[in-house]
């Protein structure tokens, strides 16, 4: 067997028994009426799994299916619909834990694994490459979801909440969306971010986050530019879109301009900007250092509480 197929096997084993399948129900005219699901994995000994946000938000009851053919009833536990996750809890026994990895380490065209429940056909798996880093989605549902993975993996409708692994079977992503109509484009919630969440989605439920209301995407600096403003770093954001009446558009900032800097310190992903969003950052100014025709100008604004 060839090392390209033994590699995705061995991952694959080493967390199949995390993933399970979500079935939601709606609750009409008295009964539970089936409404969907999609797919999650556990990632704690106390039955936590990660799912998406879209998957269980306003259901009336959800049930979960391991891989050794047990499982039962879940409850919500918290979801933030901005970053479109969700943690359920399930108290039925039968799973494995996923392990979590760093998803700060990844690089373009690493291996990159897909295992979910697309069409109901229970722990299907797909394989891929990450295709690149520190993206900005906005959902069907018209939510902005900031520092996702692209891929060339395979996704369907059930995929959704499952995990994205790497060469060594460590979750980098929580799979949440293709573009209709697009081929060899899918998107992952970036594991570090939703590790970042989970605390106050377990103890609150919910998440308070600043917002300014930009889609960027991380881009190469070119050595010049490094060189010139004395950066640390060698990417930037570029910004592509300015959301209308949000932070950004009551500012300076412009489409197209590169952001390097915040408050003076450098900023090199969308993972940096959605550290310096807390909710600590709501209604203070903050200053952002871009790089705009060649010139490095700051920009002020106030970011508000994300919707």
């Amino acid at each position: 067997m060839d090392n390209y197929s033994q590699t995705i096997i061995k991952a694959v084993e080493k967390v199949k028994h995390a993933v399970v399948k979500i079935d939601t129900f709606q609750k009409r005219r008295g009964r539970e009426i089936p409404a969907g699901g999609g797919s999650g994995f556990v990632f704690s000994s106390d039955g936590f799994i990660f799912t998406n946000s879209h998957v269980v938000s306003k259901r009336s009851k959800l049930e979960v299916s391991f891989l050794s053919g047990e499982g039962g009833m879940a409850e919500l536990v918290g979801e933030d619909p901005s970053a479109d996750l969700a943690i359920i809890k399930t108290y039925e026994d039968g799973y494995g834990i996923a392990e979590l990895g760093d998803s700060s380490k990844l690089q373009i065209g690493e291996l990159a694994i897909a295992i979910g429940n697309p069409f109901g056909y229970q722990h299907t798996v797909s394989a891929g490459v990450i295709s690149a880093l520190g993206r900005t989605l906005r959902t069907p549902e018209g939510a902005i979801v900031d520092n996702v993975v692209q891929s060339d993996v395979s996704l369907n409708p059930g995929n959704s909440g499952g995990p994205m692994i790497n060469g060594s079977g460590e979750v980098i992503g929580v799979n949440t969306a293709t573009l209709r109509g697009a081929q060899g484009l899918s998107f992952s919630i970036d594991i570090n971010l939703a590790k970042t969440l989970a605390g106050d989605l377990i103890q609150y439920g919910k998440v308070q986050r600043a917002m300014i209301g930009i889609m960027a995407h991380e881009m190469q600096l070119n050595q010049r530019m490094i060189n010139r403003y004395q950066l640390e770093t060698n990417k930037g954001l570029l910004v592509r879109e300015i959301i209308k009446k949000s932070p950004a558009a009551m500012s300076e900032l412009h489409t197209g301009d590169i952001i390097v800097q915040i408050d003076g310190q450098d900023v090199s992903s969308m993972g940096d900007l959605m550290k310096r969003l807390n909710k600590e950052q709501i209604g203070r100014a903050m200053k952002l250092g871009v790089v705009r025709r060649g010139e490095l100008k700051d920009v002020l604004l106030v970011p508000v509480m994300k919707s």
